[in-house]
């Protein structure tokens, strides 16, 4: 199979435009069109969707994107193992994280990452909805759930710690609980899809956080929306601790139950899809997180000052 028709239809995927890619590969217009469709005699499917006025992946196209995307990996690592090859790190880096610890401390980082690799062109998808990393052809994401998918990989980036908060006016209007049982008697804010935590406490005392159990009345689908309606007082939420620090420190949340952990061992992960080649772009993107981010989390920093 004749890779470089492969990276031209990478790149117009990534680009959504045919001649673009053409250009960035150094063929005409019309080679290019022309290239592309031998590959999709070759494979016996049509990849690409064209009008006049756009181009979009067929199904057959978003299944075999991930492929393509691994034959052409392990063409440049087999190259680079014989210390040949374009020594720049390059391409497009399909990432996806939570808005919320993206806007903290992803953006603010990025400046310098593409002063590192200015070859390197960074395409984000943030958000608190989870993507499916391998439908939608992203290359890395960060996730704070288990990893269940044995069709993934992952380095783990920082711990992820929970705790309850409530805003100082909430706390002084309603009382400060003083077991996990008396949340039933509180507004509860929960994250949509948020499942019960379980709790532990001094002398072997347990308890659960479980919103939907508890009867809560403010469900949200964004970190940032619950820990400013949490900030205005709409009640207590579980919030992790990178996203809350600062509110903790200038007094605009407290911390409710704080003698008590939330024991589900959260962990913030760095996940990819299974692959016998990490590219390069994903492999410098990733030392990159963990060295500006996981190697001394500002969050952890500010618990113990």
């Amino acid at each position: 199979m004749d890779t470089d028709s492969l990276r031209l239809f990478v790149l117009a995927a990534d680009k959504l435009n045919i001649s673009a890619a053409g250009r960035e590969l150094g063929f005409a217009p019309a080679v290019a069109s022309a290239r592309l469709a031998k590959l999709e005699r070759t494979l016996g499917a049509d990849l690409l969707r064209r009008s006049t006025r756009k181009v979009s992946l067929s199904l057959e196209g978003l299944d075999f994107l991930p492929f393509a995307r691994e034959i052409l990996a392990q063409e440049d690592a087999a190259i680079a193992a014989l210390g040949k090859g374009n020594p720049l790190v390059t391409g497009t880096l399909r990432f996806t994280a939570p808005s919320t610890f993206a806007q903290l401390y992803i953006a603010p980082v990025l400046p310098e990452f593409l002063e590192l690799y200015p070859e390197v062109t960074l395409d984000l998808r943030l958000s608190d909805t989870q993507f499916n990393l391998i439908e939608g052809s992203f290359d890395l994401a960060i996730r704070n759930i288990a990893l269940e998918d044995t069709s993934l990989k992952g380095r783990k980036l920082a711990d992820d710690k929970r705790i309850l908060c409530a805003s100082p006016a909430y706390i002084e209007k309603s009382g400060q609980p003083d077991h996990p049982e008396d949340l039933v008697d509180h507004q509860l804010v929960a994250f949509r899809n948020q499942t019960a935590r379980p709790l532990s406490g001094p002398d072997g005392r347990t308890g659960i956080f479980d919103p939907r159990a508890a009867g809560c009345h403010l469900v949200l689908d964004d970190g940032l929306s619950q820990k400013l309606a949490t900030m205005a007082g709409a009640g207590i939420s579980m919030n992790s601790l990178w996203s809350v620090h600062g509110e903790l420190a200038n007094g605009s949340l407290v911390q409710v139950l704080p003698e008590y952990l939330v024991t589900d061992q959260s962990v913030l992960w760095l996940v990819y899809p299974q692959t016998n080649v990490l590219s390069a772009k994903v492999r410098v993107f990733m030392d990159f997180l963990l060295e500006r981010i996981g190697k001394s989390p500002v969050w952890d920093r500010a618990l113990n000052d």
